[in-house]
């Protein structure tokens, strides 16, 4: 471990090496290498308008940082043996710019370092979020639009319930994707605040202008406080909320379609590339892919927990505790793309049995229809309600259906599957204009 820039602080100071492996995050932040050399560009200009670079001192630390990030990039300087990205970054630039890197944390302070870096992070991953969102809405909208005459059972209790379009069912995850990137954009649009210029905690001094460092970093405008920037991560923890959120979505995806794709069902069958089998039984094709999505989104949501729960009771300012907002914050993010890649693939290759589908859409599943079939012959909903429901249970005590009328049945067309979603045509409803209108505004929502 090379010596800590506050070495001089301590200077009889003696290492311990498990509290030097534990206080080192180099291992995680190290992905903020970029992040951290555009905010001490952004300082070194700082800096220099505040007169305390010359012109040339300047130049000379940011051509430094451009090798610096090269070095990184390119593996020549390892990601090792420094306490976190920012003493890495620090200790090279001193390095190669001599007294004028030496110079860099004037009026800056780790604690502004490390936020700034973050942020700027994650302002780009959630967009990156949003644009994976973005590819699973689109092959959902591209799957129901294929397979809109597809009728199938919808369920409630986990119980086939009413007949709806396979269609339909897509478009309800497209809409739910929707808010989850909503929130996304709410949480990164909380976030494009610039800490740089807060140093410790009560402001730079040196007459730092924070508007420039902002504008120069791509943020809307400079946080409002020091002391707040600092020390809370609301906006970390609104993310992580989001992202549990959309995890949550795509794990019922999953188990749907883990459902479906079974031999018990029939109605779907999973492109093989998110599939496995098994190391005994050769018959067997599992979901994995869509299993590692249901298991994977307990690890999100407990990335929030784990972010909650670091942050609660924490005084006002920096304390050491915040170093562990990061890997939570990273593990999250990581896992919603890839699980979003993966949903999205196995969506657009998904095989569709039709047939199957609408056959197991039972008698039963009509039931509201015959109820409603007798409200249209001016019998009042609750007594249609229960003389339908006395048939049926009728049925289950051993009564034969076969050959006796159905309440509602009357003299018009027999109710059947097709005839129920076209019943239930309005806004949202599962009926093939409705549905179709929704794919419509579907496709309006991703050409925007």
């Amino acid at each position: 471990m090379k010596p800590a820039l506050w070495h001089s602080r301590l200077p009889d100071r003696k290492s311990d090496p498990v509290f030097e492996a534990l206080n080192a995050s180099l291992a995680v932040d190290g992905r903020l290498f970029r992040e951290e050399i555009a905010a001490t560009k952004a300082h070194a200009c700082a800096l220099r308008r505040a007169g305390v670079y010359s012109n040339a001192e300047c130049e000379t630390v940011r051509s430094a940082l451009c090798r610096i990030e090269e070095e990184i990039a390119g593996g020549q300087l390892p990601l090792e043996g420094f306490e976190d990205i920012h003493t890495l970054v620090e200790t090279r630039l001193t390095e190669l710019a001599g007294s004028a890197g030496a110079k860099i944390q004037t009026g800056r302070s780790r604690n502004e370092q490390t936020v700034t870096a973050q942020r700027l992070y994650l302002k780009d991953a959630a967009e990156k979020i949003v644009s994976a969102i973005r590819a699973l809405q689109g092959a959902l909208l591209e799957k129901a639009e294929a397979e809109i005459d597809a009728v199938m059972p919808g369920f409630t209790h986990g119980r086939p319930a009413q007949p709806m379009r396979l269609a339909h069912y897509l478009c309800a995850f497209f809409f739910g994707l929707e808010r989850d990137q909503g929130r996304l954009h709410d949480a990164a649009r909380r976030l494009d605040a610039s800490p740089a210029g807060v140093a410790a905690l009560a402001g730079a001094s040196f007459e730092i202008d924070r508007d420039a460092l902002a504008d120069a970093l791509g943020f809307a405008a400079p946080t409002e406080n020091a002391l707040d920037t600092v020390s809370d991560r609301d906006g970390q923890m609104e993310l992580l909320g989001a992202l549990s959120i959309l995890m949550v979505r795509l794990s019922r995806l999953a188990e749907d379609l883990i459902l479906w794709s079974s031999p018990a069902y029939g109605f779907v069958d999973l492109p093989e590339t998110w599939c496995t089998s098994s190391s005994l039984m050769p018959q067997k094709k599992n979901p994995d892919g869509l299993e590692l999505v249901r298991g994977k989104a307990g690890r999100v949501s407990a990335s929030l927990v784990q972010l909650l729960i670091t942050c609660k009771g924490l005084p006002s300012g920096y304390q050491k505790d915040l170093q562990e907002d990061k890997e939570p914050l990273f593990t999250a993010l990581d896992t919603a793309a890839s699980c979003l890649g993966i949903c999205a693939g196995v969506v657009r290759g998904l095989g569709v049995d039709a047939g199957a589908m609408e056959a197991s859409v039972s008698e039963d599943c009509l039931a509201t229809d015959r109820a409603d079939a007798l409200v249209e012959q001016g019998i009042p909903f609750r007594e249609a309600f229960a003389t339908v429901a006395a048939s049926i249970g009728a049925g289950a005590s051993g009564g034969s259906s076969a050959g006796r009328r159905r309440p509602g049945d009357g003299d018009g067309p027999a109710i059947t599957p097709a005839s129920s979603v076209e019943r239930r045509n309005v806004i949202g409803g599962t009926a093939r204009q409705a549905v179709l209108e929704q794919i419509e505004r579907g496709k309006a929502v991703l050409r925007a």
